[in-house]
């Protein structure tokens, strides 16, 4: 099988090779909950990519690629009719905005935790994104360094999915 697997250390695998990533503050645990800086542990294809054509070309892979703008969301808010779902701003409900300032969410990879059905208050917004310079935790995301994601998402096949282990 062609998965990426990550590891509670920061390590993620794939195709025999190792990246070194940042993982949610808190570690690894199936015991996910909304706002816990906790990365879930399990195994979630991988359901789109989006974006910032202002900034960088478009990546290549097998998955649906979509164009960032400057007015796109994703609800985060446990009650919401439209929790861990793609919105667009404004939006009433508390909300991450993806269209950022620094260079994290110039590729964001959704993966599909919690979103078929959402259950409130399990988490949302799990992503694989681009990592901060110091490699510093997440709030529960997976976050590579920008060549290695490229290099990865172009060696995926539609079938891949990421496998976190606690």
């Amino acid at each position: 099988m062609n998965n990426i697997i990550v590891n509670s250390k920061g390590i993620l695998s794939f195709k025999s090779k190792e990246y070194r990533c940042a993982i949610g503050k808190n570690g690894v645990s199936a015991d996910k909950k909304e706002g816990d800086g906790i990365t879930p542990a399990g195994t979630f294809p991988i359901r789109k990519i989006f974006y910032r054509a202002d900034k960088i070309d478009k990546p290549i892979s097998p998955f649906e690629t979509i164009v960032l703008s400057q007015d796109d969301g994703w609800c985060d808010e446990a009650g919401d009719s439209k929790y861990n779902q793609f919105v667009k701003l404004p939006f009433e409900a508390s909300h991450e905005n993806l269209w950022r300032g620094d260079d994290l969410y110039d590729i964001i990879v959704v993966l599909g935790y919690n979103d078929n059905p959402p259950v409130v208050g399990k988490g949302s917004a799990i992503f694989i994104h681009i990592v901060r310079p110091e490699f510093t935790p997440t709030a529960g995301c997976i976050a590579l360094a920008f060549p290695d994601l490229i290099e990865i998402l172009k060696n995926c096949d539609s079938d891949t999915q990421v496998c976190v282990e606690n």
